[in-house]
């Protein structure tokens, strides 16, 4: 395979179906590059003491996949040596057709220990991947509209990313 095949790309995905770590990582392998940098959001089973249940997510979906494009631009510019990203994000509502033809919503949960978010990125060199994939977490907490809902076992919160621009904000 000649370089100019392996162009460069980006693969971005909001779903509500379980992610897989290894779909993420093989869709930036490359044969250009020695390095594939992962980071993996898991659902922990706790928060400030209270028992975590499972997690569920929303997301402005539209401006979710605008803002995430826009970090994937700038990781280019950051680091021009980057070859493939990949952001895949768990979200919350999904439709099922029901025998009679209409939709159902339901929402969909993260468990304890499953994959809310995994962010893959290649390039030729490892400083450049690790780098890429802070970049890309961090700056998807604070800048994309995906909201959060811990539930507990008696209660529930919406958590507010103390990174995002938002919640820094004053009215």
């Amino acid at each position: 395979m000649e370089e100019s095949e392996d162009v460069p790309k980006d693969f971005v995905k909001l779903k509500c179906e379980k992610l897989s770590v290894d779909e993420v990582s093989e869709l930036v392998v490359s044969p250009y590059c020695g390095a594939v940098s992962l980071f993996i959001g898991t659902t922990r089973n706790n928060f400030e003491g209270k028992k975590v249940i499972h997690l569920e997510y929303e997301a402005y979906t539209s401006m979710a996949e605008t803002e995430i494009k826009k970090i994937c631009r700038n990781v280019r510019q950051k680091w021009p040596s980057v070859k493939h990203i990949a952001v895949h994000h768990r979200l919350g509502l999904n439709f099922k057709r029901r025998k009679n033809g209409r939709k159902k919503a339901y929402v969909c949960v993260v468990p304890i220990t499953e994959a809310s978010v995994i962010i893959a990125v290649s390039s030729p060199h490892r400083t450049e991947s690790l780098e890429a994939v802070m970049y890309c977490i961090n700056t998807l907490k604070a800048s994309v509209p995906i909201w959060k809902k811990e539930i507990y076992e008696d209660e529930y919160s919406w958590k507010e990313n103390k990174e995002c621009f938002w919640a820094n904000s004053e009215n």
